[in-house]
């Protein structure tokens, strides 16, 4: 299995990251001192992990990349964002277990 861990994106990389990306992305919009973001952590990188090839796993840290967080009028961290072929299509805020995560990837997938 191919190595997929989390990658961190900014605000001067996230078009070319994410929205000119194909197939599957889901983005952690985190802070440091969030507690729940930390807490969620070893989940989202199972989850890239375990799914290395069918989706991508990016974190924006919200204090270090304004832009970005206000653009998607991110209010509550952490909050996820999926996209698809560069079109945002879910979201969950608030921590999410790894098998949350899989369903929410299973669904995409049929579409």
């Amino acid at each position: 299995m191919a190595e997929n861990k989390p990658q961190a994106v900014e605000d001067a990389t996230f078009d070319e990251k994410v929205l000119k990306g194909k197939g599957l992305v889901v983005v952690d919009f985190w802070a440091t001192w969030c507690g729940p973001c930390l807490h969620m952590a070893p989940a989202l990188e199972a989850f890239a992990e375990h799914n290395a090839g069918k989706v991508k796993v990016f974190k924006l840290d919200v204090d270090e990349n304004p832009r970005t967080a206000q653009k998607y009028e991110i209010r509550s961290i952490p909050t996820l964002i999926y996209f698809k072929d560069g079109e945002p299509v879910d979201i969950s805020i608030g921590a999410v277990s790894e098998s949350t995560l899989q369903g929410k990837l299973a669904a995409l997938l049929k579409d």
